[in-house]
């Protein structure tokens, strides 16, 4: 099992460069083919001629916008040759929370970036993470837009609970567990409900994985009071020198809202290390 097709997110953003250099580093790792996805935010050129000046103003941001996008697709045919990576280069007008989503669905791996509510140019839609999440149906490598990581996926922690989606994303993080140095299934509070005579919480997922070559091994955390899961969970990775994490991301759309479940909603806001995540 690999990633054969890996798809990248890229935009005009300060963090586009390092997610492609990432992307690349991936691609070079597992043979695969990389396509960059060139979609940013397109405002409405109508709602720009209801104020003078602002006609003005939506011409030199769409010329702006032209030549960052020429930076970026001349940067990444460069590092494509430079790493002897296959690849194509996409780009489309059309909303990303649409036609990110429709082009991931044919990847075995997206990468992406955290919202950065620093840069604006980062912002390509409303909620953009969470909906590649939700509606790819594809493991996605979701990049904080703090700091750089040159290692990923040497040593790699598993948050595991049982659930459909956490078995989804180990099912999905194999390739990387395949190469790592060091993989460790972590679960929280999963002694406490345990019957006496029971196998521990992780020792059944750790064992599918062992039976494709990893090295894993399992430890419970006990969450203290007032320390939420996830906060206990990226402790843990820290505790560990993690540079990956696997986790489930939980949610569902509730009319036209996307209502994400606690663990994932805070992974989003506060990751530190890159992480896999599956729907």
């Amino acid at each position: 099992m690999s990633y054969r097709s890996i798809v990248v997110h890229l935009d005009t953003g300060e963090r586009a460069h390092p997610r492609l250099e990432l992307a690349l580093r991936m691609a070079k790792q597992f043979g695969a083919h990389l396509t960059g996805m060139f979609s940013v935010f397109v405002p409405d050129r109508r709602s720009f001629y209801v104020m003078a000046g602002s006609a003005e103003y939506y011409s030199s941001q769409e010329k702006l916008r032209t030549e960052r996008r020429a930076a970026i697709e001349r940067l990444f045919h460069a590092e494509l040759g430079r790493a002897k990576v296959s690849g194509e280069w996409v780009v489309t007008d059309e909303c990303a929370n649409l036609a990110v989503p429709r082009r991931g669905r044919t990847a075995d791996l997206i990468i992406a970036s955290q919202d950065d509510p620093e840069d604006p140019e980062a912002y390509v839609g409303d909620h953009f993470p969470e909906n590649l999440l939700m509606s790819t149906g594809r493991p996605v490598l979701m990049v904080p837009y703090v700091g750089t990581f040159p290692l990923l996926g040497s040593n790699v922690m598993v948050a595991w609970d049982g659930s459909r989606e956490a078995t989804r994303a180990a099912h999905d993080a194999l390739p990387f567990m395949q190469h790592a140095k060091k993989t460790t299934v972590v679960t929280v509070n999963g002694t406490k409900d345990t019957p006496a005579g029971r196998p521990a919480p992780g020792s059944d997922i750790a064992a599918v994985i062992a039976r494709h070559g990893v090295k894993v091994e399992v430890i419970n955390i006990d969450s203290s009071t007032g320390v939420s899961t996830g906060d206990a969970l990226r402790n843990h990775a820290s505790k560990l020198g993690a540079d990956l994490i696997v986790m489930g991301a939980y949610g569902h759309a509730r009319w036209q809202e996307l209502v994400m479940g606690g663990v994932t909603r805070d992974t989003l806001k506060s990751m530190t290390v890159p992480v896999l995540m599956s729907h």
